[in-house]
């Protein structure tokens, strides 16, 4: 149980970038008060009206998080 997991959450619409923003900040505080690690923090995007806060953290602490966090989806990441 070494690999890595991403977590995203999906916005939509003409403000979306600036939600997945805000949400990171949200998550990056709620990684820091249940001291959990993580990989890293970041925004992607779709298109313009699709937005994406992300986080990668380690497989073991995917079932905690998901069951406090709620992502829309997870991603296994590669290590290149």
């Amino acid at each position: 149980m070494n690999r890595k997991i991403r977590l995203i959450w999906d916005f939509h619409g003409g403000d979306s970038q600036g939600t997945a923003e805000h949400h990171v900040r949200h998550l990056k505080q709620f990684m820091e008060r249940e001291n959990i690690d993580c990989h890293r923090f970041f925004v992607d995007s779709a298109d313009d009206l699709h937005n994406m806060a992300c986080m990668t953290v380690n497989e073991k602490d995917v079932i905690i998080l998901r069951d406090a966090l709620k992502p829309n989806r997870a991603l296994v990441v590669e290590d290149n």
